[in-house]
């Protein structure tokens, strides 16, 4: 693989990005990796932000790029990382979305049961780190957390890890939504490592601060917009609709991997027992979902076909958010009109008119903090800072709720 060693790849974010070492080259080239590229980072954010069609294999080589810069940036100012250590930091952040399925959080409310994508991201590393020989047991332990240097696993996951940097910067990018845009290469720069845990420089507080107003205003504005929450909560109906036809025997056309979890109930003692469940996930994308609701437009459930065809078609279901929650009667009075519009009865009206929540936390207190380290060596968390916007504002965790229904 010598020939190999050195490989670039053009970001429209950063540039160039180098791939230099042989082991990233083994991993990005798994087919369980590859797969990233068929999965949407936003999956139906499209739907209201044409450009936002980037993947998941995107974001990874951009988190990955921004790890590779921050490493950099802490062994400049001294701090002690080996190259063994270098390597395997950078491996955990393009592993951290292995386990993502088809459209993201859909699959996981669709049609597999109690299994969440970071335990599938454990399951796959297991797999890799097998088939490398051992080579991922480092990476393995910094992405959990079990490694003595906390720092390397905070770049990974925390409230101020290279996964949220490189999102909100992407998303931003791809969206247009130029509130998300962040000084990630600020912030970098503001890194050090004191006592072994992460911190900032004080001269980064401001640009972490915009950070998390970024983060703040990119979840109202783009992940939790109504009409993206809309599209999301029909794409989850449609698949437990069809899981739920699946389940009585009705024939659904399917790809061979979309088959198996459709006509089969996947839990994780499937994935922990069954060498080919996971096999089997790795071949599911968002092409296998997409290439069935096509076909399940024709479909002769009604439920079913008028679903499909509404989200291919874009006549997405009208969401409102609201401070309070919905009240009984209002619910049941749009049930009522879409029973006499379009002849849906009894509990099948619930796959068209629902409720839910939609919550967000843009900086949690109680969580890993971010912390403050002051010219005079004092640490403090940056909401306890003097004056700080974090601490009015920020850290007040907000909740609306939303109701679904048909345009009528």
């Amino acid at each position: 693989m010598a020939e190999r060693k050195r490989k670039i790849v053009n970001d429209p974010v950063y540039g160039f990005i180098t791939i230099d070492h042989p082991l990233i080259f083994t991993l990005i080239s798994h087919p369980y990796y590859q797969r990233l590229r068929r999965i949407h980072q936003m999956a139906l954010a499209h739907l209201v932000y044409p450009g936002a069609m980037h993947t998941r294999f995107h974001h990874s080589m951009g988190a990955y790029h921004l790890m590779s810069c921050a490493l950099a940036e802490l062994k400049s100012k001294g701090v002690e990382i080996t190259e063994e250590e270098d390597i395997a930091a950078r491996m955990a952040i393009l592993l951290h979305d292995i386990g993502h399925g088809p459209y993201s959080h859909a699959l996981e409310n669709g049609i597999i049961e109690g299994v969440s994508h970071e335990k599938i991201s454990q399951w796959l590393m297991e797999e890799l780190n097998k088939e490398m020989g051992g080579a991922l047991s480092l990476t393995i332990d910094i992405f959990n957390g079990r490694y003595h240097k906390t720092f390397l696993h905070q770049l990974v996951s925390s409230q101020l890890d290279v996964d949220r940097m490189d999102y909100l910067n992407r998303d931003s990018f791809y969206t247009g939504v130029s509130e998300g845009v962040i000084g990630y290469d600020r912030i970098i720069k503001m890194l050090t490592v004191h006592n072994g845990e992460l911190m900032v420089e004080e001269k980064g507080i401001y640009s972490i601060e915009k950070f998390i107003v970024a983060r703040r205003l990119m979840y109202w504005q783009v992940y939790l917009h109504k009409t993206v929450l809309s599209a999301e909560n029909m794409l989850v109906n449609i698949l437990r609709r069809a899981k739920e036809l699946a389940s009585k025997g009705v024939s659904l056309f399917a790809s061979p991997a979309l088959h198996y979890f459709l006509y089969n109930t996947i839990t994780a003692a499937n994935f922990e027992e069954e060498p080919t469940c996971l096999q089997k996930f790795c071949l599911l994308d968002d092409y296998d979902i997409m290439g069935a609701i096509k076909v399940w437009v024709q479909h002769e459930d009604k439920v079913l076909s008028l679903l499909c065809n509404w989200l291919i078609n874009r006549h997405l279901l009208k969401c409102t958010l609201s401070d309070d929650d919905f009240d009984a009667t209002r619910i049941q009075r749009f049930k009522q009109l879409v029973e006499e519009e379009y002849g849906i009865i009894g509990k099948d009206l619930d796959y068209f008119v629902f409720t839910g929540t939609a919550s967000l936390s843009a900086y949690n207190m109680n969580t890993e903090k971010i912390n403050i380290l002051f010219k005079d060596g004092t640490v403090k968390d940056i909401s306890s800072i003097e004056n700080a916007l974090v601490s009015h504002t920020l850290a007040i965790p907000v909740k609306k709720f939303y109701i679904c229904h048909p345009k009528i």
